[in-house]
C-alpha cells in the first residue's frame, strides 16, 4: 500500500541513512513510500551496514516499524532475505521471539516490490 511519508517516517529514514537528500528513488524517479527497502536496497552497502544502520533505532522506532508492517503501510516485500533475515535478528533481539515470528509471518506474505 503506498503511502507519504511523514515527518516522523522521514526522521527515522534519515537517521538510518543520514546521505538521504531528497527522498526520490534514483531508479524510479519516485518519492520513497517506505523506510527500510530505501535503507537496504539504495544506500547500504551489505547486509553489515544494514545492520549498523537499523541498531540505531529505538525501541519505540521499531515498534513503530512493525505496526507500519501490520497494516502493510511500510513495505517489506523490497527487502532480499539476506537484509530481512539481519531486521529480524535485530527484532528478536531488542523486542522478543514472539514479535519477531509475527515479522517473520508478515514477510512472507508481503508481496514483492511493484
Amino acid at each position: 500500500m503506498a503511502r507519504e511519508l511523514t515527518p516522523f517516517d522521514i526522521g527515522i529514514l534519515r537517521k538510518l541513512a543520514p546521505e538521504c537528500e531528497d527522498l526520490i528513488c534514483g531508479g524510479a524517479r519516485t518519492e520513497y513510500r517506505s523506510i527500510l527497502p530505501p535503507v537496504a536496497n539504495h544506500y547500504s552497502r551489505d547486509e553489515q551496514d544494514f545492520a549498523e544502520r537499523i541498531s540505531l533505532l529505538t525501541d519505540d522506532e521499531l515498534e513503530y516499524l512493525i505496526g507500519l508492517m501490520e497494516d502493510e503501510s511500510e513495505g517489506v516485500g523490497c527487502l532480499s532475505p539476506l537484509f530481512f533475515s539481519v531486521f529480524l535478528d535485530l527484532v528478536t533481539t531488542r523486542l522478543s521471539k514472539r514479535v519477531s515470528q509475527k515479522v517473520l509471518s508478515i514477510y512472507e506474505n508481503s508481496e514483492g516490490c511493484g
